[in-house]
């Protein structure tokens, strides 16, 4: 069975390769742009500053046979399934980004501490909810 997924965007990040991204947003990930396509307009209207959004992409740069990595890309650290890391390199390399919107601009959504590369597909964002919704 296959499944189709079809980016609705795409990050517009200073961050140009894989080797220059942090692992994680919070440790150093950029402020960066979502340049959001006009056939989901609809979706983007009420995106606001402020709010806390998961970034889903598509991590188009990553091996997809890899199945066990090193956390970190450090040897020390034992060989690890990699569905028990964050590894961008995995099967299915989507991309899960908790950020900040800083700025919405009609389709670009500015956001905060993105670890994303320039060019990453967006797939989806969704509101990070707490207890109460």
């Amino acid at each position: 069975m296959t499944y189709e997924i079809r980016p609705v965007g795409v990050v517009e990040s200073p961050l140009e390769d894989r080797a220059s991204a942090p692992k994680q947003g919070v440790e150093g990930g950029p402020d960066a742009w979502l340049r959001f396509d006009a056939a989901v307009a609809e979706g983007v209207r009420d995106l606001a500053v402020g709010d806390e959004v998961f970034v889903l992409t598509w991590l188009h740069l990553a091996d997809r046979s890899v199945l066990a990595v090193h956390p970190r890309d450090d040897v020390r650290n034992p060989l690890t399934g990699v569905f028990s890391t964050r590894s961008a390199d995995r099967p299915n390399p989507l991309g899960l980004h908790r950020v900040r919107v800083l700025a919405v601009d009609g389709l670009r959504v500015r956001v905060s501490d993105l670890e994303a590369v320039d060019g990453t597909p967006v797939v989806d964002v969704k509101p990070v909810l707490d207890a109460a919704r």
